[in-house]
C-alpha cells in the first residue's frame, strides 16, 4: 500500500474489525505519510526511525501503554514501502487492532530482547532493516526524544557499521504543527471537556478539604468528558499547587494537606479527546472573608488585560517572536515580570508532555504562524510568595485566532 493509495482511502491490507476504534480515515493517514516523506527527502533521508509515542500514533494510529519497552515505525523513502511497527511481541496483537499496518509490517520481538534481560532491541531492529535493504541507508533518529537513548543510538551504529546515522528529531513534530478538520474537531471537543474539568475543579476546592479530594474530582471529570462524548487520559496529571507551593511550576497537589483560608491555587489542567488537549490555566484564592492581597490582584490585573491584547494581536503571518515582543511590551512599565515564553505549540500527545517541541513563543523563535496551528498562551507568573495563571488554548485562524474554551478570564474568589 502507498501514500497515494492511503490519500485516495484505498487499502488492500487489513480491514478493522467493527469495534475497533478508527479516528481518522486511510485518507488523513496517507496525507501524513506524504508530508513526512516530503521532509524525509529535504534532509536527503532514505529511512526515518519515530520511537516518539505520538508520532507513532500519528503515523500509524497505534495506541498503547507500552513505550516503557523499545518500540518504533520505520518509514522508508520508497512510496512503494509501507512503514512497519516493532514492538515487544505482547503488544504486537495491540498494533495490529490500532494501526492501518498489513500484518506483514507489524514485528514483534520476544522477550529476549528485552534490555532489562540483557537483551538489544536495536539488534531486533537492525536485522529487518537489513531484511528491506536499508542497512546501508542514510537514517533519521529522533535523537532529542524520551524514548531513543544514548545507548540506542550507540547499539544503531554498532550493528549498522554500514549506515549514516542523522538527527531528525522533531521532523514528524513540525509535520503535526498544522492541524487538519478533523484534528481541529477533537480539540474543539476537547475544549468542551476542559470547561467541565474547570468548573469541577473550582467546586471542589473549599478550605477544611483534602487537596487530593479535588484532584481526584478532576480527574473523574477529565476521563468522564460530557453527556455526549468521553475524555481520555491527558499527557500531564493535574497541576494544582496551593499555598507557598503556588509560587512555583510544574507542582502538583499534596495528598494529604488540606485547604485553608487564604490560600492562593493554582490550577494547570486539560481537555482531552483521543489524545487532543486542550489546556487550560486558571487561579482561585480561597477566602471570601478578607480582601484578596494587593499583590496578586494587580498581577491579576495586569496579566488578564495583557493577554486579552496579546490574543487580539495573534494571527497568520505574525511570528512566534512578533507576539512574544507584543507581549512583553503590553507588560512595559508595570512591575509585573515573565522572562520565561509565553506559550507553546500542543495538541496531540501523550506523557509526559502535551507541548509538540516545535513553536515557541519566545524572542528567539522567528517561526511564521499558519492558520490550523494551535498554541497555548500560557502567562504564568510565579514570584516569591505567590503565582497567578491564566491561560488559553487557541487555534490560529485565517482572521486571527480561535479560543478553544469559553471559559472566565479571572481571579477565582471563594
Amino acid at each position: 500500500m502507498t501514500a497515494t493509495d492511503l490519500e485516495n482511502g484505498n487499502n488492500p491490507g487489513r480491514q478493522p474489525s467493527a469495534g475497533e476504534a478508527r479516528e481518522f480515515g486511510a485518507g488523513e493517514f496517507g496525507a501524513r505519510l506524504r508530508r513526512t516523506r516530503e521532509r524525509m527527502a529535504e534532509r536527503g533521508l532514505e529511512a526515518l526511525l519515530v520511537t516518539n509515542a505520538a508520532n507513532m500514533h500519528y503515523l500509524t494510529g497505534y495506541d498503547g501503554w507500552s513505550f516503557y519497552v523499545k518500540q518504533g515505525v520505520v518509514v522508508p523513502a520508497d512510496e512503494h514501502m509501507q512503514p512497519f511497527w516493532f514492538g515487544r511481541a505482547m503488544d504486537r496483537s495491540g498494533a495490529l487492532l490500532t494501526t492501518w499496518l498489513d500484518p506483514d509490517n507489524v514485528y514483534g520481538y520476544a522477550d529476549e530482547y528485552l534490555e532489562m534481560l540483557g537483551g538489544d532491541p536495536m539488534a531486533f531492529l537492525s536485522e529487518h532493516l537489513a531484511e528491506r535493504g536499508l542497512s546501508r541507508c542514510r537514517l533519521g533518529v529522533e535523537m532529542d526524544n524520551y524514548w531513543f537513548s544514548a545507548r540506542d543510538y550507540l547499539r544503531l551504529g554498532r550493528d549498522m557499521p554500514d549506515a549514516e546515522i542523522v538527527d531528525a528529531t522533531n521532523l514528524v513534530n513540525w509535520v503535526r504543527s498544522v492541524k487538519s478538520a478533523q484534528e481541529i474537531q477533537y480539540m474543539r471537543e476537547a475544549g468542551r471537556i476542559i470547561e467541565g474539568v474547570m468548573d469541577t475543579a473550582i467546586e471542589s476546592i473549599r478550605p477544611g478539604d483534602h487537596e487530593r479530594y479535588a484532584a481526584a474530582r478532576v480527574l473523574e471529570a477529565q476521563i468522564e468528558g460530557t453527556e455526549h462524548f468521553g475524555g481520555d487520559f491527558p499527557a500531564i496529571m493535574p497541576l494544582m499547587p496551593a499555598s507557598r507551593r503556588a509560587a512555583a511550576a510544574h507542582l502538583t497537589f499534596a495528598s494529604d494537606r488540606r485547604y485553608q483560608s487564604g490560600d492562593v491555587v493554582l490550577l494547570e489542567l486539560a481537555g482531552c479527546r483521543h489524545h487532543y488537549h486542550a489546556p487550560m490555566s486558571r487561579t482561585v484564592y480561597l477566602d471570601t472573608r478578607e480582601r484578596v492581597p494587593k499583590r496578586l490582584m494587580h498581577i491579576a490585573d495586569t496579566v488578564l488585560e495583557a493577554l486579552q491584547s496579546t490574543l487580539d494581536y495573534i494571527g497568520p503571518g505574525r511570528t512566534a517572536a512578533d507576539i512574544s515582543q507584543y507581549w512583553q511590551e503590553c507588560l512595559a512599565g508595570s512591575d509585573v515580570h515573565k522572562p520565561s515564553r509565553l506559550g507553546y505549540a500542543y495538541g496531540m500527545n501523550y506523557v509526559p508532555d502535551w507541548g509538540e517541541h516545535t513553536v515557541s513563543l519566545h524572542p528567539s523563535d522567528q517561526t511564521e504562524l499558519e492558520p490550523g496551528m494551535t498554541l497555548h498562551v500560557m502567562p504564568g507568573i510565579w514570584e516569591e510568595a505567590l503565582g497567578f495563571e491564566c491561560s488559553e488554548p487557541i487555534l490560529v485562524t485565517e482572521q486571527g485566532c480561535e479560543r478553544f474554551a469559553d471559559f472566565p478570564q479571572k481571579l477565582f474568589t471563594l
